[in-house]
């Protein structure tokens, strides 16, 4: 059997194994350990496979961590058979659900008692910006976005919601987002269709404390460091030009294969600033980590998007998230009993929950394998959109939708979690604009 043959096997037997009983499980990877093990050293044998060897180490690796993770935690007992599951009963089909999303979980490595990835992101508590451009025309171009190029409000066959489609070359401003707090988090979705060559320098988010850089997309001045994006050429690129350092500056590029998948160029990007640190994400893996991006002690950053390509291809962007960051909050739960949470995603009108919110799911999740005498109630809350009722319904369901991922994925016994949903009765705001009813979607912990 292959390296890439035996990791392959190693996923799709993984996505099979809640038919088994926790013995079964143990002996299956047992076998599969002992078949690496002798994978391995055949290996060695050959000095000149290095990539054989590196496969072959995370082959063995993966084992081990299947053999100690969540996969033999405590699973929740159902009297139905399987042939009951799909009679339509409601909790089988909650029960059927939660499981494919606990095997999409274990498979992404998201979830405890697993081997961890590098998505490690945490979003800022308090939201300063939101856009998803709902209020926009389609056609129309935001009239609180400046730029020296164009664009319009499109909708994207497929893709939820609408999207700013960058139509030319040029840089935007936001005018909600002035000079940048020392720690923040900016989210956004951005998509590229047709092919945009491997030239030019791509998506870029320009930082600087000199104003006229904010316009530009090349040839900065000291104090501006520039972060681009380029799915054609599957890279991202940073430099940082620095006034305290005598204008030493730096360039770097990272392979970016997040970004490079010709029939799907569509990517979640998210932002974290904590002084003069930049950590920046594709998706669910993190890209890059510079402790000295920000080089300017005294400066008053501020931030443009630049769009920067050699093809005529579109270039689109939407649901735009700007955020004080602040300290983990969520040790509020223990400290003070009490933690609430944009950052659990569903999908629109759904209880299905969106892979982006893992990392704060696994962290809450350590908190209650950490504290076994833990219990709580989980809240569901909407924004004030669609009929009352319908809403009141929705929250309950995607806050124990929550609770199935804490039940299944990190073996919590149920009778610790209560749940409850609120709808938009308990708003904190008014749910008149697009970053007031951000807030709203919230999912709110509560120390028993």
């Amino acid at each position: 059997m292959s390296h890439l043959k035996l990791l392959t096997t190693l996923f799709f037997l993984g996505i099979q194994l809640f038919a088994y009983s926790q013995e079964e499980k143990k002996s299956i990877f047992q076998r599969i350990k002992e078949k690496t093990k002798a994978t391995s050293e055949q290996r060695v044998e050959n000095t000149g496979d290095k990539i054989g060897n590196k496969v072959g180490d995370k082959a063995d690796a993966a084992v081990d961590s299947l053999l100690s993770g969540a996969w033999f935690k405590k699973k929740k007992k159902t009297d139905a058979s399987k042939d009951e599951k799909k009679s339509g009963n409601e909790q089988n089909k909650k029960t059927e659900q939660a499981e494919a999303d606990i095997n999409r979980g274990v498979a992404n490595g998201a979830f405890a008692g697993n081997a961890v990835g590098k998505y490690d992101f945490v979003a800022g508590e308090k939201t300063l910006y939101f856009d998803d451009f709902s209020r926009v025309e389609i056609g129309d171009f935001p009239a609180d976005i400046n730029t020296n190029a164009s664009g319009e409000i499109v909708t994207i066959n497929g893709k939820e919601g609408k999207w700013l489609n960058l139509t030319k070359n040029g840089n935007f401003l936001f005018d909600a987002i002035k000079t940048l707090p020392e720690n923040f988090t900016l989210e956004f979705n951005a998509g590229i269709q047709n092919d945009p060559s491997n030239n030019y320098s791509g998506l870029g988010l320009i930082f600087s404390t000199v104003k006229e850089d904010l316009l530009k997309q090349n040839f900065f001045s000291a104090g501006t460091s520039a972060l681009f994006l380029h799915p054609g050429a599957a890279e991202a690129s940073v430099s940082v030009i620095s006034s305290n350092t005598n204008g030493v500056s730096f360039d770097n590029q990272i392979k970016m294969p997040q970004w490079d998948e010709a029939d799907n160029r569509f990517v979640k990007v998210s932002i974290w600033r904590q002084k003069g640190r930049l950590r920046v994400y594709a998706n669910e893996d993190k890209l890059v980590d510079i402790p000295r991006f920000f080089t300017e002690n005294d400066g008053q950053y501020q931030m443009s998007i630049c769009r920067n390509f050699f093809n005529e291809c579109s270039v689109f962007i939407n649901n735009i998230k700007y955020s004080i960051a602040a300290p983990d909050t969520r040790s509020k739960l223990l400290t003070e009993g009490k933690f609430s949470t944009t950052e659990i995603l569903f999908d629109t009108n759904s209880d299905k929950i969106k892979p982006e919110s893992n990392a704060i799911i696994a962290d809450i999740g350590k908190i209650l394998i950490d504290n076994p005498g833990l219990k709580i109630k989980i809240i569901g809350h909407t924004d004030s959109d669609g009929n009352p009722a319908a809403n009141q319904t929705l929250s309950v369901k995607r806050a124990e939708a929550v609770k199935m991922r804490f039940v299944y994925g990190f073996g919590i016994d149920e009778t610790r979690i209560i749940t409850d949903g609120k709808g938009s009765s308990e708003a904190l705001n008014t749910n008149k604009t697009p970053e007031e009813k951000a807030a709203n979607r919230r999912v709110e912990f509560i120390k028993l």
